[in-house]
């Protein structure tokens, strides 16, 4: 090879290096008060502790993605200390949004290291349960990046849990299922032909993929809103969510792309991560993919 053409290819890799966005979405449990068990003692109202947010930065760190959808952060404060513990490890995210939803304690936010050109916090997805109005408990967070492709919206979604006290809707199947229609809904409101736009809808949604909230976030009918990015972890494993209690591995956490932006998704698929620190961060595992899309700098 020519010794004057290296300079070039070297350019060359280095502009399709950088031409993706990784994105990743996380549920880091509880990273608020909360009760739990700590080194085998029952807390009330305890903050996270110190092991599983070191193993959280680990784990980040190790994916190092350029967007990162979490759950179950709490208020604005620790979602700062969060980007502080992050920027300490090696993670910079300059660019962050948590969602005040109707949840007072679990939210859902971004952590970025391109800018947002725009931020549209939906927390009043409306929708009736029971004959009475209610909302989308952690609402849906959008942000949008504006690429060398055009603009990327990315939702956030954290879908009500299985948890109840209502025997009128087990596990609250109904509840979630309304919630998934309502947020399905908000997003052909901003985009009515996914054909033609480019989103992902991300983050856990409490159930496995045959069911009715899964579905419903996926078509409206004979509308294909978006589709799951099939993904595995290095084991080839599916799973995404510990549940200790009853020793049940499953997979809830996800990445949906829609038919206009599918064709981005390198290699048409999706990571779960299983490296170190994975086990001691959270119950959940994260989830992440790579666009060949070019972010543009500056808002």
């Amino acid at each position: 090879m020519n010794t004057l053409r290296l300079p070039v290819l070297f350019l060359l890799l280095c502009a399709v290096a950088q031409a993706a966005l990784k994105v990743a979405t996380y549920n880091v449990e509880n990273y608020t008060l909360a009760n739990r068990m700590v080194d085998g003692v029952y807390r009330e109202s305890y903050p996270k502790p110190e092991n599983e947010r070191v193993a959280l930065t680990q784990v980040i760190g190790a994916i190092a993605p350029d967007v990162l959808a979490v759950q179950e952060m709490g208020t604005k404060s620790y979602l700062d200390e969060f980007q502080r513990e992050l920027k300490a490890a090696g993670q910079d995210y300059p660019h962050t949004v948590v969602l005040d939803g109707p949840d007072a304690n679990r939210h859902v936010a971004v952590l970025s290291k391109v800018p947002f050109k725009e931020v549209k916090p939906h927390a009043d997805v409306p929708f009736t349960y029971f004959d009475q109005p209610a909302k989308v408990r952690r609402g849906a967070l959008e942000v949008i990046i504006a690429t060398d492709q055009g603009d990327v919206s990315i939702f956030v979604v954290h879908l009500k849990s299985k948890y109840t006290e209502r025997k009128d809707d087990p596990e609250s199947l109904l509840q979630r299922s309304l919630e998934a229609e309502a947020v399905r809904d908000l997003v052909l409101t901003r985009f009515p032909d996914p054909a033609q736009a480019k989103f992902l809808v991300v983050g856990d949604w409490n159930d496995t993929r045959s069911t009715r909230p899964v579905r419903a976030l996926q078509k409206r009918g004979d509308l294909v809103v978006g589709e799951l990015v099939r993904a595995a972890d290095s084991r080839g494993h599916l799973w995404t969510h510990f549940f200790r209690r009853e020793d049940q591995y499953s997979r809830i956490d996800y990445l949906m792309v829609s038919p206009g932006l599918k064709s981005h998704v390198v290699g048409n698929r999706a990571t779960i991560h299983d490296g170190p620190g994975t086990v001691d961060a959270s119950d959940h595992r994260p989830v992440w993919l790579t666009l060949d899309v070019q972010p543009k700098a500056g808002r």
